[in-house]
């Protein structure tokens, strides 16, 4: 049986959201149909942003050692519900024969035809890493980087949504968007997988949101259905 590979607890609730939509996106009528996933929550992974932003406690040693402890259990393909980490996407895949989906090639997919302006939702590690800013600029599409106010509230966003303060996180989130669409912004892209879980109650808005979990969780069940992991 080949199984996907999830690098998860960075954080927990965001790989629980990652792995509900796989299970509501995949074409199934009976356990049997859906896509078998091994899964390893390890949150005690080091802060990414932080270690981007400072050098501090890297991070890439536990990644490495979750990324083998998948392969030990020949997986796949292996996705990571976590943006920041993809700052060491380049380490993770040498290591690892199963192959890894990038999270914001997937979200940059997404953007809708026609759409030339792009605001990065993201931890400050994320945004420092660029990868996205890049992604989105090899199609000719302009990343909007919040300003240092703006940037302080998605940092509190997130960090309600860690603390499973999840009230506190909606209300957060609905503001910063609607302070995007008054500066004119029409499609973001949720760059930290702790945002889609504050958009889940925050209130609806006309703005294009580009999901980072649910574009990685779609990418996921495309590439296993493609190739029947859902078929015994």
């Amino acid at each position: 049986m080949t199984m996907i590979g999830v690098l998860g607890g960075m954080g927990p609730l965001a790989t629980v959201d990652f792995m509900g939509k796989v299970i509501q996106l995949t074409d199934a009528e009976c356990d049997q149909q859906h896509l078998p996933m091994i899964v390893a929550n390890l949150p005690q992974i080091p802060d990414r942003s932080h270690a981007i932003l400072t050098g501090d406690e890297s991070p890439l040693a536990h990644l490495l050692d979750g990324i083998d402890l998948l392969n030990r259990n020949a997986v796949g393909l292996i996705a990571i519900p976590c943006n920041s980490s993809h700052h060491w996407y380049a380490q993770m895949q040498a290591r690892s024969p199963a192959p890894l989906l990038h999270i914001a090639e997937t979200c940059v997919a997404a953007v809708p035809s026609g759409v030339r302006r792009v605001a990065v939702l993201a931890t400050r590690g994320s945004l420092a890493s660029r990868f996205y800013q890049h992604t989105l600029a090899s199609r000719d599409i302009e990343p909007v980087e919040p300003d240092d106010a703006m940037q302080q509230r998605i940092d509190h966003c997130i960090a309600d949504v860690k603390a499973g303060r999840l009230r506190e996180a909606s209300v957060a989130l609905t503001a910063i968007l609607a302070a995007l669409a008054d500066d004119g912004v029409r499609a973001a892209i949720l760059g930290c997988t702790e945002l889609p879980v504050a958009a889940q109650h925050a209130v609806p808005t006309s703005m294009t949101l580009i999901d980072s979990t649910l574009e990685l969780a779609r990418a996921t069940v495309t590439y296993a259905t493609e190739r029947g992991w859902n078929r015994t």
